[in-house]
């Protein structure tokens, strides 16, 4: 077994590691979710952790770590008599983000169910983990039936296997840790909200403690066990701190003013439901034990929240997360019982009729104050969907002088309806488009390409039933071999690759066309992000096409990069649908599964250098997507009392269909779309 890296050999990252020490004080406050770029040792932090857990005392020899002093009735190895057990060290298990479904449950053998009526069961990953701690990295990178089951495991601390009327049971109560790169997309907002805590990290801009990181990290790989015996005083020092912390924690009183200072932020901060009251209460408490104390302060209210609310608060995929923490003091002190109405003044405290001084140039405590998580030295992160505001309209130039305008801000976004392929795919799982998964609807039975991992009892007694008695069957049970199991095949719902191909020439540079055309891309965005698709995005002006982001699962970062897309130039429209055909090319490479469907967005009037004929070649270039099959959908930006329709022509010769841009609210859009696709599918059949 590797040495792991010591904790305290940590640099820097305070409050990264006092989120993983106070939920091994308190593993009532709910786990920790690591949010950082690449390379910030997020996973050396998190797996250093399980060395400083207190051991556990479990039944002997039961696989589901039972308690014994409270041994769970409902074991699966049980009975168990309640008496003394024998102490482990608590284990942290690590949740792989390609894991199969019965590794994180467990796998029940049907066929001597089936045959014998035994219910032969391997335990999962839940089970490993019970009583201890759950490791998942890259967790915004999970399949979604995987978070369904986690979801489950972590609302009923229990873990069900239920399969074709034979179900075991067993308990599963785990700390969860995750760590994610932001840049890769965003968790689910229901199990964003499971996190007890989060924290943003960063790598250090100090060049001294980067060289102390350095010089630890080279010490480490070269002697892992003279690096970690070096430490071994600090580390026997920091687990002793969690043991007396975890002793002095329920002689901790948390007061009727730390609870209204709990309560009164979490309402300041409008976050939803009541789980952040109850992890900011459990994480004060942790707090004070962690620093000696029986008693709450206003500071462990304050920290808590700094570490229990920023990812409760975001509305939107575009939203950035953090605490406005002049907002926070405010609350803390208008709610903080310093003037009781039945006590006496203190004659220290402010005149209660003076106004006080006068607001600042923001207009108050509040203006102007961002979001900001509890990490002072992170990067600087600002709301995607909240450009600056416009200062006055710039007058437009005409098209083709290259003159460049300030980005547009975009309309408000809305709701669309969901935008769908035609046909039955077989990629990634998402709740887009139909395709044969692993999960949804049963639809059918076959032989089973490896292993069974879902199935179809019918089909099985069928293909049994007629060799029973060459099988010299004398009893009541089936005699089932394995020739004669069948798979369940499944119909659900994919993921999909929106591309959008955006024109930014000057044709396009009237503030309030392109502010309505961001709006719309913008509530694409949104639904994306809502049914898992990747998105990318490419933007066409001037000489050439861009691509401004390759394919991605982060909808927030393509909601950045189109506020800040600027406009003017001339219209190289061919350019960009070539750009657009290169880019589906090396998707189809990558992830030949993954059905595309492509967004275009122009008023169709290509230009180019010179006076030679622009529009023929991006006619050219559309039939090239056309005979490859792309869906495609034009959003035709033509606008003024003379229009051409060339956006109509474009989008007949890429086999789809065009909707104005006064057509782009949700019934409109969703509805063309999902008309593009039946277009394209009759188109191709004929």
């Amino acid at each position: 077994m590797s040495t792991p890296y010591p904790f305290t050999a940590v640099v820097g990252m305070d409050d990264l590691r006092l989120a993983l020490l106070l939920n091994a004080v308190s593993p009532a406050v709910g786990g920790v979710l690591v949010r950082g770029e690449k390379g910030t040792a997020k996973s050396t932090a998190v797996r250093a952790l399980a060395s400083l857990m207190p051991d556990v005392d479990v039944v002997g020899g039961c696989r589901f770590s039972c308690a014994p002093a409270a041994p769970d009735p409902a074991c699966p190895d049980g009975p168990h008599e309640a008496g003394a057990g024998v102490a482990r060290p608590t284990r942290m298990v690590e949740l792989p983000v390609g894991a199969s479904e019965d590794r994180l449950v467990g796998a029940l053998d049907i066929e001597r169910a089936l045959a014998e009526g035994v219910k032969a069961f391997e335990p999962g990953l839940l089970a490993d983990a019970h009583r201890g701690l759950l490791y998942v990295d890259e967790v915004n990178l999970l399949h979604d039936h995987l978070v369904d089951l986690l979801l489950d495991a972590a609302a009923m601390g229990a873990s069900y296997v239920e399969r074709e009327g034979v179900s075991v049971r067993h308990a599963s109560r785990f700390l969860l840790v995750g760590t994610m790169n932001p840049e890769e997309g965003e968790l689910r907002p229901q199990l964003l909200d499971r996190f007890g805590l989060t924290v943003e990290v960063a790598a250090s801009r100090d060049p001294g403690l980067r060289v102390e990181v350095v010089r630890r990290r080279l010490a480490y790989d070269d002697d892992p066990a003279g690096f970690a015996a070096r430490w071994a005083g600090e580390e026997a020092a920091l687990r002793e701190r969690i043991v007396a912390a975890r002793e002095l924690l329920p002689r901790v009183v948390l007061g009727d003013v730390a609870l209204r200072q709990i309560a009164a932020t979490c309402a300041a901060f409008e976050v939803d439901g009541m789980r952040a009251d109850i992890v900011m209460a459990r994480t004060a408490t942790a707090l004070a034990a962690w620093a000696g104390r029986e008693e709450v302060t206003e500071e462990d209210v304050r920290q808590a929240a700094l570490l229990a609310l920023p990812h409760r608060r975001r509305r939107n995929p575009f939203d950035a997360p953090g605490l406005d923490e002049s907002k926070l003091d405010e609350t803390l002190d208008e709610f903080g019982g310093h003037d009781e109405p039945d006590g006496e003044p203190d004659p220290t405290d402010p005149d209660p009729t003076d106004p006080g001084p006068d607001p600042g140039p923001e207009g108050g405590p509040d203006g102007g104050g961002g979001g900001v998580p509890p990490q002072g030295s992170g990067p600087d992160r600002s709301d995607a969907a909240g450009s600056a505001p416009e200062t006055g309209q710039a007058p437009v130039p005409a098209p083709g002088t290259g003159a460049e305008q300030q980005p547009a801000r975009a309309t408000e976004p809305f709701r669309t309806k969901m935008l769908s392929v035609p046909g039955l795919g077989e990629g990634a799982a998402g709740r887009r488009s139909r395709a044969r998964t692993e999960h949804g609807r049963t639809t059918g039975a076959r032989r089973p390409q490896g292993a069974l991992t879902k199935l179809h009892l019918t089909a099985t007694v069928q293909a049994a039933a007629p060799h029973q008695r060459a099988r010299g069957r004398s009893g009541p049970g089936l005699v089932v071999r394995r020739d004669d199991m069948r798979q369940a095949t499944r119909e659900g719902r994919e993921g999909n690759l929106v591309l959008f191909v955006v024109d930014a020439s000057g044709s396009m540079a009237a503030r309030k066309r392109m502010g309505a055309v961001k709006g719309a891309v913008l509530s694409l965005l949104l639904d994306a992000y809502q049914r898992r698709d990747k998105v990318g995005l490419i933007t066409f002006r001037g000489k050439g096409a861009e691509l401004a982001l390759p394919p991605t699962s982060s909808v927030d970062a393509a909601a950045a990069r189109l506020e800040s897309l600027p406009t003017g130039g001339r219209t190289p429209l061919a350019q960009g649908l070539l750009k657009a055909q290169d880019v589906l090319r090396i998707e189809r490479l990558r992830d030949p599964s993954r059905r595309p469907l492509l967004v275009v967005v122009t008023d169709g009037r290509a230009t180019a250098a010179g006076s030679g004929d622009a529009f023929t070649p991006a006619l050219r270039a559309a039939r090239l997507h056309a005979a490859e099959g792309t869906a495609a959908v034009v959003l035709d930006c033509e606008a003024g009392p003379v229009r051409l329709g060339l956006a109509g022509t474009l989008a007949r010769e890429l086999g789809g269909s065009a909707v104005t841009l006064d057509e782009l609210r949700a019934e409109s859009i969703a509805g063309l779309v999902k008309d593009v696709r039946d277009v394209s599918a009759t188109r191709r059949a004929a």
